[in-house]
Formats: structure tokens, C-alpha cells, sequence
């Protein structure tokens, strides 16, 4: 679902201490609040949709949390309610290993345990893929990192995505505590080693020599997460099966990244057109490695999650999927990644094999 934002340079005639709500799109809302103090305008809240109980829940908690030290504390919305211990938390049918005899002979509380190590993991990496991959290279933006990018409105643009991620952060946080409550498990998700993308771009920048090969790594990985994971993330954001609280947290971050491909798509272009001939090469290279990455089946995390929970034959049932071709690829839609790099006139410069995207749910991990 693609949504249209608005402007969010406060409105001098507004006035302060008041909140406005704007139509954004067909059914969805947009929270905007002006401050009382004159030059401090808190972020706008994500586009939601002011019918569903769940959504507008888990704005509401996003908004006590992000309020809380300079107002009066309110007590919360509750998103415990809205839990529902029978649903799973994840999707079993985009597991890797879903038909495995191993894992379909599984005792209903270890399938579960199992489902929600899935969940924990799959927000992890949401947390530092934004954190670690996506803020840097819009702050890079910022900074003058890419001197190509000028102007009030670009810049605006990628704060105004930096307070996005920021939000994504903190509604996946919550998602991951109000799964632990219910649940009753530990879940300790700093167990887990970084996502399959993020420690790539980690050994990428530490063997590059030079700063602006550190720079053009994290754009491209940045590009690549921005553009792509609206497929993914549509799998569990459109799921009516499993907990509501899970969905709706990625049903609100999915409409978001809509707006956010945009963004990265001309800030990749920008910076893509201002190269010499070496380092548009080293840019694209970086952009293959990234998607590469990014759609792979992290199998050192499922290792690590069946070291957790202790599943008799887990790591055994893991070895024979990646035996059978684990390395086949999540599923994506590499469309608008592969539209960038068209426009960018590089198809025939980038190595990548766009004929194997699949479009079923053969090859899914914990990790988008």
C-alpha cells in the first residue's frame, strides 16, 4: 500500500500546542503535533489507519514513549490485550525448513518457541539494519558526505526518513518486549549474531582503504535495503493468521519504506551520476554485494537460534536445507532495483542474475 506523505515544516500559522490530523492516502492518517515551545516541533507519527484498533495501539505507544520525558506520564495503551496467545508469531510458511520432517514432528510448544525466535530475530534485524545501515547513509546526506546533494529539500527529506527509522526502531522494540511478556520466554535477542547483511557491509567498509569506499558501501547497502523490502516485508504485513500486534508494527514501517524507495532511489542517482567511470563501478559492485546480502538465508542466525532453543536435530535439519539449495534466495521483487539500475544505465554493468527472483515462499529466513 503506497501512501503519499506531506510536508512536515510546521505550519507558522498553526496554533502551538495543538495536533492536526491530515489524509495522506485512501483510509490512512497522518499525527502531526505542534509544540508549545517555539522551535521544537516533535516528529510527525507513521501513516495509520485510524479504523484499526491495532494500528492506532501501537501508535499510541510509539507516542507515550517518544513524549515521555518532557510530558505528564499518562499510562499506556496496553498492547498486551491485543496479544493473542494462540496466533503464532511468524509466518511458518516462509521457514526454510516449513516441510522439513524435523521441525513438522516438533511438539506444539517448541514450534512456537520456535516461531517466536523467528519474530525476535526478523525485529533485530530491522533494528540494526536501520541503525547501522540506513540512518548512516542519510546522515552521510546530511554531513556533506556526498557533496552532490544539495538543497533544503533533499535534506529535509532524509532527516524527515532518519525520524522515520527512528520510529521503525522503536515499534519492532516493542513488538519484540510484548512477545517476551506474553510469552514468558527470555528471547534475549543480543544472543544473536548481527543479520547476514550488516556483518557484509561490516567487512566491506573494514577492508576498504579509503573513505569515499567506505561512503559508497553504505549508500549502495542502504539502496538496496530502501527499494527492497517492501516484498518482504508485505509476506508478514498483510498475514491475517499471525498476531496482530506483529502486523500491524510491520503494516505501519512497510508505508513508510514506500516513501523511503523514493528517497533513496534519487539520492543513488544523484550521487551515481556525479562519479568518474572507477568509482560508478565501485558503487555497483557495492549495490550486487548489498542485494546479495540482503535476500540470502542467514543460516549462522537459524544455527544460533536452535543452539537456543535446544530443538533435537535442529542443526542437523538446518544442514540438510543449505545440502538441498538454502542459497536460494528470499523472497523479493528486485523491480525497483532493477528499474534504479536501468535508469542509472548500468544493467549491463552489474552482475546479477535479476531471472532467479522467485515468487513463492520457497527459501524465507528470520532475517529480512
Amino acid at each position: 500500500m503506497s501512501t503519499e506523505r506531506t510536508d512536515r515544516i510546521a505550519d507558522p500559522s498553526t496554533e502551538p500546542g495543538t495536533a492536526t490530523t491530515t489524509a495522506t492516502a485512501p483510509g490512512t492518517t497522518t499525527a502531526s503535533y505542534t509544540a508549545p515551545t517555539a522551535g521544537v516541533v516533535p516528529p510527525e507519527l507513521p501513516a495509520h489507519d485510524p479504523a484499526d484498533v491495532t494500528e492506532n495501539a501501537v501508535i499510541a505507544r510509539l507516542a507515550g514513549n517518544w513524549h515521555r520525558r518532557a510530558a505528564v506520564k499518562r499510562e499506556e495503551p496496553d498492547l498486551d490485550t491485543l496479544y493473542d496467545v494462540t496466533r503464532d508469531d511468524y509466518p511458518e510458511r516462509i521457514l526454510p525448513f516449513r516441510d522439513h520432517p524435523t521441525f513438522t514432528a516438533l511438539a506444539p510448544e517448541d514450534r512456537t518457541r520456535l516461531l517466536s525466535w523467528a519474530w525476535v530475530s526478523y525485529n533485530r534485524t530491522t533494528v540494526l539494519l536501520e541503525g547501522q545501515i540506513v540512518n548512516p547513509a542519510f546522515q552521510l546526506g546530511l554531513d556533506g558526505g556526498f557533496p552532490q546533494l544539495g538543497g533544503e529539500l533533499m535534506q529535509r527529506s532524509l532527516a524527515q526518513a532518519m525520524v522515520d527509522e527512528q520510529y521503525h526502531t522503536l515499534m519492532h522494540l516493542n513488538a519484540s518486549a510484548v512477545t517476551r511478556r506474553k510469552r514468558g520466554w527470555a528471547l534475549p535477542d543480543a544472543v544473536l549474531p548481527k543479520p547476514l547483511i550488516v556483518r557484509r557491509h561490516d567487512e566491506l567498509r573494514a577492508a576498504a582503504t579509503e573513505e569515499w569506499e567506505r561512503s559508497l558501501t553504505t549508500l549502495a547497502f542502504a539502496t538496496v535495503a530502501e527499494i527492497s523490502i517492501n516484498a518482504y516485508l508485505n509476506l508478514i504485513a498483510d498475514d491475517k493468521e499471525i498476531q496482530p500486534v506483529n502486523s500491524a508494527a510491520v503494516r505501519i514501517h512497510n508505508r513508510d519504506e514506500y516513501c523511503h524507495a523514493s528517497i533513496a532511489a534519487v539520492l543513488a542517482e544523484k550521487v551515481h551520476a556525479d562519479l568518474d567511470e572507477r568509482r560508478q563501478r565501485f558503487f555497483l559492485k557495492a549495490l550486487v554485494d548489498g542485494l546479495e546480502a540482503f535476500v540470502g538465508n542467514d543460516f549462522t542466525t537459524w544455527h544460533r537460534i536452535m543452539d537456543e532453543t535446544g530443538i533435537p536435530g535442529g542443526h542437523a535439519m538446518l544442514d540438510d536445507i543449505q545440502a538441498a539449495g538454502g542459497r536460494k534466495r528470499l523472497i523479493q521483487d528486485f523491480t525497483g532495483l532493477h528499474q534504479l539500475v536501468e535508469r542509472l544505465g548500468a544493467l549491463d554493468r552489474v552482475d546479477f542474475d535479476w531471472s532467479r527472483s522467485i515468487t513463492d515462499s520457497d527459501a524465507a529466513s528470520p532475517a529480512a
